[in-house]
């Protein structure tokens, strides 16, 4: 994804549904034209076809470690496989997402699939919120009721929010690219675009993890209407890094190592040569399973798995977006269009709101982030949570997102 130089070395980061559009929704967004209702539908066929894969699938021999220094532990990987096989329910993760405002647009030549949920406030702040990998709008979905009715959940009208999550250019049901080019940048101005085509004059933006990356972008970018960011990854390494370290400093140098290097053989592949691993995980769902759950054990607040901070069925949610989707390959081109980003910047000059979690990877001390965000309006230090923010501490991530944003709202 990017990379630092560190040490004189350079240190890298990379280390077809079956839908149908809803012709019975009324909840159009304004420019309806342009924008489509959409529900997801698939197949039976898919199903039974899910079942009878996992069911024949093919083990590896176990591992030869006690810990999961060489990737995720055959005991782990036949327990998920069998509680997606034998318990997990996808109509029910189906009927959940149906009973939301479901759209697609084309902008830039593709179809954008995003959810639009409008608060009853007319004074609601309109916010995009933008995922990473192995991240999808799955981890939203539990922001969503809050987020637009914050009284219901013990806030106040005041921080209401307009909802907007749109599924990344190849992931989940947004159509995948044919051809290169749809670097983080030319995903904000497609961003930019569906705030406008939404009729928003005025709007904020969220993301964590590659989401983060592409609000970056957005901060950058600066479009009209844009009024401020938060952030739940910050990409603020300094261009150098000083000669002597603080314990922080440190401490955020000794997490990077960490992500490039034993953590980071996928991001490595999917950087370099995500259609072969895309080979694999289109023709595997257990594969595609392991693959998904290795980096929800690695980066979340878990004291030694993820089930310890992710519930299964949460985790089996996205894992099956992947899979009947089919997108493992055009997902991982991400890393590969943009592989010579960096950790070190950009300085933003708009208003930023940051949070903190304490067992993100990497984790960055404060005095990194004021330096690269000089309109810090915000800086929050959540008491738990991982690189999965929303997804592992959606509660938190909301009370963020509201105090964060407050002072934009006049």
């Amino acid at each position: 994804m990017v990379c630092i130089a560190h040490d004189s070395a350079t240190k890298s980061l990379h280390g077809e549904p079956a839908v149908q559009e809803n012709k019975a929704m009324t909840a159009a967004p304004s420019a309806a034209p342009l924008v489509r209702p959409f529900t997801v539908a698939i197949p039976d066929s898919e199903l039974d076809d899910l079942k009878q894969r996992l069911a024949r699938t093919r083990w590896p021999d176990r591992e030869t470690v006690p810990d999961w220094s060489q990737g995720v532990r055959l005991e782990n990987a036949k327990s998920l496989i069998n509680h997606w096989e034998h318990e997990y329910d996808w109509r029910r993760f189906e009927s959940e997402l149906n009973r939301l405002p479901q759209f697609l647009t084309e902008i830039d030549g593709l179809d954008i699939h995003f959810i639009h949920v409008k608060s009853k406030n007319p004074n609601a702040m309109p916010l995009i919120l933008t995922h990473g990998w192995p991240g999808s709008i799955v981890e939203f979905l539990k922001l969503i009721g809050p987020l637009t009715d914050p009284v219901a959940y013990g806030g106040s009208v005041e921080d209401s929010f307009d909802v907007v999550i749109p599924s990344l250019p190849g992931f989940g049901f947004s159509e995948k690219p044919t051809e290169s080019g749809w670097t983080v940048a030319r995903i904000a101005a497609a961003w930019a675009e569906l705030m406008k085509r939404l009729g928003y004059q005025k709007w904020v933006a969220h993301g964590g993890d590659w989401g983060s990356v592409v609000t970056t972008a957005l901060g950058v970018m600066q479009p009209e209407g844009l009024l401020g960011i938060h952030l739940n990854s910050q990409y603020a390494f300094p261009a150098q890094l000083p000669d002597t370290l603080s314990p922080e400093e440190r401490d955020a140098v000794d997490t990077l190592d960490l992500y490039t290097g034993a953590l980071g053989g996928s991001n490595h592949l999917q950087a370099t040569k995500p259609e072969t691993v895309g080979v694999a995980l289109a023709d595997s769902p257990a594969g595609q399973a392991a693959w998904i759950y290795e980096k929800f054990q690695s980066k979340t607040d878990n004291d030694g798995l993820a089930e310890d901070a992710l519930d299964t069925d949460d985790m089996l949610d996205a894992i099956s977006l992947y899979w009947f989707t089919n997108s493992a390959a055009s997902s991982a081109r991400i890393y590969w269009e943009n592989y010579t980003g960096s950790l070190a910047g950009p300085k933003l000059t708009l208003p930023v709101a940051v949070t903190v979690f304490p067992r993100d990877i990497p984790r960055l001390p404060r005095s990194w982030i004021e330096a690269a965000y000089s309109n810090l309006i915000h800086y929050g230090e959540a008491d738990e949570g991982g690189h999965f923010a929303a997804l592992e501490q959606p509660a938190i991530l909301v009370d963020e997102l509201r105090a964060g944003l407050r002072s934009l709202r006049s």
